[in-house]
């Protein structure tokens, strides 16, 4: 369903590689594109990774680093809820691909965590093994985050409040940032105000998954409102006009560099291929998980680490469509100026069923707001006074 030639694409190298630690979560967010999405492939997948998965995802990681010679690649612990399966299993984990790749190679290791679980002693745990941790959450204020609750209904927030406390403060040293989701139903100012007094590093917004066939909320059908796009151009203005930039905001840095023709990494942004894969805790290889929300299925690729080298996914047709850039366009994204900025949005935003991910981005409209906003901005803040 990609519409192109797969085995035209120059395969990129995976340089990041999402490993699943465990499939379940604590908390139960009805809005979780994870759990209450149209793929519900999680019921079928171990609870955790076994040692002897984890122990081959990390000699196909070093393989792969070692064919291609990489000097660097990241290794983000995900779920689920990662850190339900313990810090001493992520520090071994990271330890164990650290001690397989080659001689020279970095190994930067992550962990996304909803942050209930974090404790000081966890925190030290993580710092030992060099793993920096990034909290997701939806606002810094308890209302930003009253859907987030666990399985008996009571609120995640003291708790995600705890560890945002510990992160700006004894251990800031592995505070990685926060993933934010935007809801316009909130106040920008106030959701942006709130993220700023959680004193993170860095803040990445991300526009809930959605597709033409399943549409975010609150985004009507006919594209004559920009809801998504309205919202972040306001948080934009606050973070640019800022006298001192308290946190780097990912969204908009990616933004300006691909507006000012600079090279850009990001999958909701920009024609730079994608370079990143999943390891699922029963060793299926998988494609990002923003496909779930596609139809179910949608990430499978037929492969896993036991019978097959991480490399065999580089030719699968849905990895090769988000490493073709142009070619993986729709006509519609091809006739539009910025197609090189926008690089047709999330490549799961796309779809629409019957007719594929050939599609602009489900945000089209809320993109186009959100680019010609800050290149205005920007190109206001070049012309002298």
């Amino acid at each position: 369903m990609t519409g192109f030639a797969a085995d035209a694409v120059r395969p990129v190298p995976f340089d990041q590689f999402v490993v699943k630690i465990h499939s379940r979560c604590n908390l139960a967010c009805r809005y979780c594109y994870m759990y209450f999405a149209a793929d519900g492939g999680w019921r079928r997948q171990p609870v955790t990774a076994a040692p002897r998965v984890l122990e081959r995802a990390a000699s196909r990681i070093a393989e792969h680093a070692a064919a291609h010679r990489l000097p660097e690649i990241s290794v983000v612990l995900h779920g689920g809820e990662p850190l339900l399966a313990g810090t001493a299993t992520l520090a071994a984990f990271v330890a164990r691909v650290r001690e397989l790749v080659p001689e020279g190679c970095t190994v930067r290791a992550g962990v996304q965590t909803n942050g209930t679980l974090l404790t000081g002693e966890r925190l030290r745990e993580l710092a030992r093994a060099r793993i920096a941790v990034g909290l997701s959450l939806d606002g810094g204020l308890a209302e930003h985050n009253a859907r987030r609750t666990d399985h008996a209904g009571r609120p995640a927030w003291p708790g995600i409040r705890r560890a945002a406390a510990l992160l700006a403060g004894p251990y800031r040293h592995v505070y990685g940032g926060v993933l934010c989701v935007v809801d316009p139903a909130t106040d920008p100012e106030r959701v942006y105000g709130s993220l700023l007094g959680l004193d993170p590093p860095a803040v990445n917004f991300l526009l809930p998954h959605g597709t033409w066939s399943t549409p975010p909320p609150g985004l009507p059908a006919d594209g004559t409102a920009t809801p998504y796009g309205d919202w972040l151009a306001a948080v934009f203005d606050l973070w640019w006009d800022a006298g001192r930039r308290r946190t780097r905001v990912r969204l908009f840095q990616e933004a300006i560099a691909l507006l000012l023709g600079a090279p850009a990494a990001t999958e909701a942004l920009g024609l730079r291929p994608v370079s990143a894969v999943v390891i699922e805790t029963d060793g299926a290889i998988e494609q990002l998980d923003a496909l779930k929300t596609a139809y179910e299925g949608a990430a499978a690729t037929g492969l896993d680490i036991h019978r097959h080298p991480l490399d065999a996914a580089l030719a699968h047709p849905g990895i090769a469509a988000r490493q073709a850039g142009r070619a993986a366009l729709s006509a519609t994204c091809l006739a539009c100026p910025l197609a090189e900025v926008c690089g047709g949005g999330n490549y799961a935003h796309r779809y629409r069923a019957g007719e594929g991910f050939r599609n602009p981005s489900v945000y089209c409209a809320d993109l186009r707001r959100l680019l010609h906003h800050i290149a205005r901005r920007v190109a206001a803040a070049a012309v002298p006074a």
